[in-house]
């Protein structure tokens, strides 16, 4: 499995953008602004996913960032609900007049079943704002 984030618009509300998964078009996704430097938490790169364990997110991937720590996928609606991460949704649209990705509690459980047999995977991120 390959993933690819193509990030195609950023905003105060976050930085939306489409998943591909082996070149076919996933879902779409939404990560925090900027963190405390004012920096993106993911920079433009190819990036190690790796299966994540915990209390709060019992089965997801974490992406191996520098600098970061449990950096995941999950689900959440908008840029309040990523704490870092990336969120994933089946449709765009807007929430209490914020950014948001729509319908992610399901989507995040078809990306569980998709990966259900994959353990790690490369991560490619790059920005194409309009």
């Amino acid at each position: 499995m390959r993933a690819r984030i193509v990030r195609v618009e950023q905003s105060t509300q976050g930085a939306l953008g489409v998943m591909l998964v082996d070149n076919a078009i996933f879902c779409f996704t939404l990560e925090p602004d900027k963190d405390e430097r004012g920096k993106l938490y993911i920079s433009q790169g190819v990036y190690h996913c790796q299966r994540f364990h915990g209390k709060k997110w019992p089965n997801t991937f974490e992406i191996v960032v520098p600098g970061h720590t449990a950096v995941l996928f999950h689900s959440g609606n908008v840029e309040a609900d990523t704490l870092g991460c990336v969120l994933l949704g089946a449709t765009v649209g807007k929430l209490k007049g914020n950014r948001a990705v729509l319908n992610s509690g399901e989507t995040f459980k078809n990306f569980l079943s998709f990966t259900e047999k994959v353990n790690e995977f490369p991560l490619f991120i790059e920005d194409r704002y309009v």
